[in-house]
């Protein structure tokens, strides 16, 4: 039996440890390349549809060719791996899409090729942190608003540089700032603020990525008829005289922060959120 994990490119299998680009790959030499983290439970795919959607208006923002039957393809050849891989349980999905060699910063063919991956979770559904996290800010290199801001591109250094920041101040986590010194976003989440049960969250305006967790929360919160506001310019002040903090994304759904310098905060929207979050995702 065949037990070597595989990889799916352009829906054909390889071994994990497959070499499958040459040095002319242009997410290797431009960052010319678009991904998703995904979270499956068995075959069971969490908000496929809206991950499909931000990517191809991506894709589309790129100038990247769509192929035809793209969504359903992509969905077939996730379920595909995932039973290969036996990966039954959760299963973080990374989809990655970048442009066909050729060309220098000009592409000689704007068609695609993609790279499908599965990894594994702790957890099959989401499940809320019992430590709180303990962030910081970074405020080294900031990360601006503009049209591909709201995607998660193959550009990563602001990410990179915030996390080898994080583990030399030894955080959990830490938020991402603006040219204008507002809050974009934290490494991989989306942030969300509680203040006298208001939920704040910065707009995408601010630099951040559109969150497919961000906005199955800003949902959630609004059907349990919590007040929302979506277009904030969140600072270092506003997170101090916040009641709770917490980070989303689409892996983890909800982790909630227990401490940004000396000020503790509590998690019971937190809370309230996760539990709705898993019956609208797994019930």
């Amino acid at each position: 039996m065949d037990t070597v994990e595989k990889i799916c490119l352009d829906g054909k299998l390889y071994p994990k440890d497959t070499l499958l680009f040459g040095a002319g790959n242009r997410a290797f030499r431009y960052g010319d390349s678009l991904f998703e983290t995904i979270h499956t439970n068995g075959t069971e795919i969490q908000f496929l549809p809206e991950h499909l959607n931000r990517l191809t208006k991506g894709m589309d923002c790129l100038g990247m060719i769509i192929p035809s039957g793209f969504r359903e393809k992509i969905k077939t050849n996730i379920i595909f791996l995932i039973n290969k891989n036996k990966a039954f349980a959760g299963t973080r999905i990374r989809l990655s899409i970048f442009r066909k060699e050729g060309g220098l910063y000009t592409p000689t063919d704007n068609s695609i090729s993609y790279v499908i991956e599965t990894s594994v979770l702790e957890n099959a559904h989401y499940l809320l942190n019992r430590k709180g996290l303990k962030i910081g800010i970074y405020e080294e290199m900031r990360k601006s608003y503009s049209i591909v801001s709201r995607y998660k591109t193959g550009n990563s250094l602001p990410f990179i540089l915030a996390a080898n920041y994080r583990k030399k101040m030894n955080w959990d986590d830490c938020l991402l700032l603006n040219e204008r010194g507002n809050i974009a976003e934290s490494i991989s989440s989306n942030l969300f603020l509680v203040k006298d049960g208001v939920l704040l969250t910065p707009s995408i305006e601010n630099g951040g990525v559109s969150g497919i967790m961000r906005e199955q929360i800003i949902e959630i919160a609004t059907n349990l008829n919590l007040t929302v506001f979506d277009d904030c310019n969140i600072n270092h002040e506003n997170i101090l005289n916040a009641d709770e903090i917490f980070l989303t994304n689409a892996i983890c759904g909800i982790q909630w922060v227990v401490a940004y310098q000396e000020r503790r905060y509590f998690n019971k929207t937190a809370k309230l959120l996760i539990e709705e979050l898993n019956r609208k995702a797994f019930d």
